[in-house]
């Protein structure tokens, strides 16, 4: 997750007059409509990975998002996809939050807390009690109850189970060494669910 801020964007003061200190329009939770991914998303979702494929996100091929496209959410702002984030269950009380990302025009405005959020109810909806993600935004997960980790935290007998998986982000959440390259740099971080 990009966290960084964007360009300034102009507003119009209560008098109508111009502002030469132009700031970022706060955008309200009203704005912003965080609803499941469609298959028509799916383009859209890409080119917003796109902007951070090879310094804070992994490359994702079109295929596999549209795979995977039932694990994402979206932020719709007036119709236009500015954000996105996917939940996958890794086990039968973990889960993964993934690929989150913002419209650079858009970020320091809230909507990755708001995806991040979403996919929290979610992931306490499916009654997971643990959510997992690999990140080097760390202060923005921290602010979502991640906390850093080392080691594996799940049973030898679970481990060996999820050693059979072929997904990237197990190998990723069971640290294997193939996968050292993708995560280099990154933090892995957990959140312990309150069941509501």
């Amino acid at each position: 997750m990009h966290s960084g801020t964007g360009p300034a964007e102009g507003g119009q003061p209560k008098d109508g007059q111009p502002d030469d200190n132009r700031t970022i329009d706060p955008i309200t939770d009203d704005d912003v409509v965080i609803r499941r991914a469609r298959t028509s998303d799916v383009p859209r979702i890409k080119e917003l990975i796109d902007q951070y494929a090879g310094r804070i996100l992994l490359e994702k091929n079109l295929v596999t998002l549209y795979e995977s496209v039932q694990e994402f959410w979206v932020a719709d702002l007036g119709g236009r996809v500015v954000g996105c984030g996917a939940l996958h269950v890794l086990w039968a009380d973990l889960g993964e939050v993934r690929t989150v990302a913002t419209d650079t025009s858009c970020a320091g405005r809230g909507i990755g807390h708001q995806l991040v959020g979403r996919l929290m109810k979610v992931a306490r909806e499916l009654q997971l009690s643990r959510v997992f993600v690999l990140t080097f935004e760390t202060s923005f997960f921290g602010r979502h109850g991640f906390v850093e980790i080392q080691g594996t935290p799940v049973t030898r007998e679970v481990y060996e189970e999820m050693c059979r998986s072929y997904d990237t982000g197990v190998a990723e959440f069971l640290d294997l060494s193939y996968v050292k390259p993708n995560t280099l740099g990154n933090t892995r971080m957990l959140a312990n669910l309150d069941q509501e």
